[in-house]
């Protein structure tokens, strides 16, 4: 997922950006943009990406039957 080919563009994965703030990133070509923007000049940095936390195992629902074979 972090390492995908076909990443649609978004300025805050981009190698010439830099995060600012929640709604902005610091582009070395276009200055001060949007973070969800994106350019010509996008180049995939996954690097600056952070995969979602894993989902917490619901173990309320579970019953011993669910353990044997």
């Amino acid at each position: 997922m972090l390492f995908r080919k076909d990443m649609d563009p978004c300025c805050a994965y981009c190698k010439k950006g830099e995060v600012i703030s929640e709604t902005e990133v610091i582009c070395r070509k276009r200055g001060i943009v949007p973070i969800s923007g994106h350019c010509a000049a996008f180049r995939y940095d996954p690097m600056k990406r952070c995969p979602p936390r894993p989902v917490k195992l619901d173990t309320g629902k579970l019953k011993e039957e669910d353990f044997r074979l």
